[in-house]
């Protein structure tokens, strides 16, 4: 199969506009879809024929890419794309779905004789802009020259968790990281938020763990968002944290483990949304800390 491949993107908000971006940007034909066609209308400016409808968008595709909110969404969305999709066509599910949603959406592709790739991707805004995102793949090893192009397009490594798509090892990999993602971003807003009550100065709590085991840049990446007021736009929005940090407990909850630390940081990022931040920045869980808007 040749490197150029027509790749039909269904979803175009933050993640999967930038990687319809770089998938133009590599030489590939994108067909792009969005339910809000607003949101994919900038696409053409590089190239991208913008569809009207899902089936549209995947008429002639090599490789499909779903870049959705959830996996409800996902398997409706291919439901309208079904008239149009071919046997044979390779599909690389990037939308964080829970478990029981991935192997739904397996289902689905054998029973439309598609190829499917579980393959969630770690990394928010910037990195998906800069095609620099962590891939994490499983599916058939033969079909992979089908979507290695697209992998490489859009990130800067793919990890391989396995040769079946519908066992949902991508995805198991993806939640144990966020949950890692989510649990440092709650830290980070808590401890600011502490500080400020205290009368702290943020800028000594950094330099007193500067260099040590304690210090990591996550921590003043996050921070520096909501310390400069710069949660907007979003590099990941707290609506999306909210249903990624749901998914994490209802997984531990079906396997057996109780996260409570998961569960926490779900209601406080719920919180954080119902106080009218869910199109900021996750790190706008900092707010979750306060009845009233804190004093600048």
């Amino acid at each position: 199969m040749t490197d150029t491949l027509t790749v039909s993107v269904l979803g175009t908000g933050i993640m999967g506009a930038a990687m319809a971006r770089n998938l133009a940007g590599a030489g590939h034909t994108v067909r792009a879809w969005n339910r809000n066609r607003a949101k994919a209308e900038p696409l053409a400016a590089v190239g991208a024929h913008v569809a009207g409808t899902p089936a549209e968008a995947v008429e002639g595709a090599d490789v499909v890419l779903t870049v959705l909110y959830d996996g409800a969404t996902v398997l409706d969305v291919m439901r309208q794309a079904a008239p149009a999709l071919r046997p044979g066509t390779a599909w690389a599910q990037s939308t964080t779905a829970g478990l029981e949603s991935a192997a739904e959406l397996a289902a689905f592709a054998e029973e439309h004789g598609l190829v499917f790739y579980d393959a969630p991707v770690l990394g928010t805004r910037k990195p998906a802009e800069d095609g620099q995102l962590l891939v994490l793949a499983a599916g058939p090893v033969q079909g992979r020259d089908a979507v290695t192009p697209v992998f490489d397009a859009v990130g800067n490594r793919t990890v391989w968790t396995g040769d079946d798509g519908a066992a949902g090892t991508a995805t198991r990999l993806k939640l144990v990281a966020n949950s890692w993602v989510l649990a440092a971003t709650t830290a980070a807003g808590e401890t600011l938020a502490l500080a400020q009550a205290l009368g702290v100065d943020p800028q000594n709590f950094f330099d007193a763990i500067a260099g040590g085991p304690l210090d990591m840049g996550y921590l003043h990446v996050k921070s520096g968002l909501i310390l400069d007021d710069r949660l907007s736009p979003p590099q990941f929005a707290v609506a999306t944290a909210v249903k990624d940090a749901r998914l994490i407990v209802e997984a531990g909850e079906r396997n057996g483990v109780r996260l409570d630390l998961a569960a926490a940081s779900a209601r406080r990022l719920a919180r954080a949304e119902e106080q009218g931040h869910g199109e900021k920045d996750m790190a706008a869980a900092y707010f979750a800390s306060f009845d009233e808007t804190p004093p600048a």
